[in-house]
């Protein structure tokens, strides 16, 4: 199978109106959670309730009737609806143990679950992640409470609203003169890890000047042309990847030493002996770095750093 593209990313895949209109209105809202068709998931901590795989079938997601979960404490979250009228929620509380399923997080099961199952999760991490760093209100440090579905936070002393973060970040495969790709290894990782190079876009920049700033100051490359090639959300905690490939006539590698340890250029085939080896590991398919390496390399690759 030749990857063509970016499309069908892991963790872009949505099967559900997330019905934006109804979450100012606290009474559409609670009708929706009282009804009979509402279902709901806890996530606390990352991680989730799932079925188990079984046969040919992936995990799912471990939705409960929302009257299950009503005695829980933690905050509601509402997902959207489907087409068949049921709505779906998170509860922001570390799951429980209940016979026959398992907790697992989005990095285990993002690739596994179904397109539906999938888009739902990921946007319940997200907000789960961001309410559990802004509980308190930025200007006064008063506590906030949650609002329209768990995607506003009002502060009850100033009146100010907060909204869910997503920090913009490039992430990019770097192809030299000769068609070779330029990857890297963090510091903080092990020997054998290697990936795309990435970093945040900063306050009044573009994402394309981020492209050119980034490789420069990671591996003193000079960026002449760029693609961009599809995005991505990666809700650990908050960003939103935005995927790149960009084309250098430089071929000389100098590492910043900080952020990045060690920087290479890949041939095809030099990157798939060693990754057959065991002597380079990639980043596992649920991240948009995979896939834009098995984009340049026209064909998907085994193993991940995971194993």
């Amino acid at each position: 199978m030749l990857i063509a593209g970016l499309d069908q990313l892991a963790l872009n895949r949505a099967a559900t109106d997330r019905a934006g209109d109804v979450r100012a209105d606290a009474a559409a809202l609670g009708a929706l959670w009282g009804s009979g068709s509402a279902r709901a998931v806890w996530v606390g901590g990352g991680r989730t309730l799932v079925h188990p795989a079984e046969g040919a079938s992936g995990p799912r997601l471990a939705w409960q009737p929302a009257a299950a979960l009503a005695g829980s404490t933690g905050e509601r979250f509402f997902l959207g609806r489907a087409a068949d009228g049921s709505s779906y929620w998170a509860v922001h509380e570390a799951p429980p143990a209940l016979e026959g399923l398992e907790a697992a997080g989005l990095r285990e099961v993002g690739t596994l679950l179904d397109d539906q199952d999938a888009g739902l999760l990921v946007h319940a991490v997200a907000l789960a992640n961001w309410h559990e760093t802004h509980a308190r209100c930025p200007r006064c440090g008063a506590p906030t409470r949650v609002s329209h579905g768990g995607h506003l936070r009002v502060c009850p002393e100033d009146g100010s609203e907060h909204y869910p973060r997503t920090d913009p970040a490039v992430i990019v495969v770097v192809v030299g003169p000769d068609g070779r790709a330029l990857l890297g290894r963090q510091a903080a990782w092990p020997p054998a890890w290697f990936s795309t190079l990435a970093g945040f876009v900063e306050p009044g920049e573009s994402a394309e000047a981020a492209v050119v700033r980034e490789i420069g100051e990671e591996v003193g490359v000079r960026v002449r042309e760029m693609e961009y090639l599809g995005s991505q959300p990666w809700p650990f905690p908050s960003s939103l990847m935005l995927g790149y490939t960009a084309r250098t006539d430089d071929t000389e590698i100098r590492v910043d030493g900080v952020e990045i340890a060690e920087a290479r250029w890949f041939t095809r085939d030099l990157l798939r002996a060693e990754v057959g080896a065991g002597a380079v590991r990639l980043p596992p398919p649920v991240s948009i770095a995979r896939r834009l390496i098995e984009r340049w390399n026209g064909a998907p690759l085994p193993g991940d750093w995971r194993a």
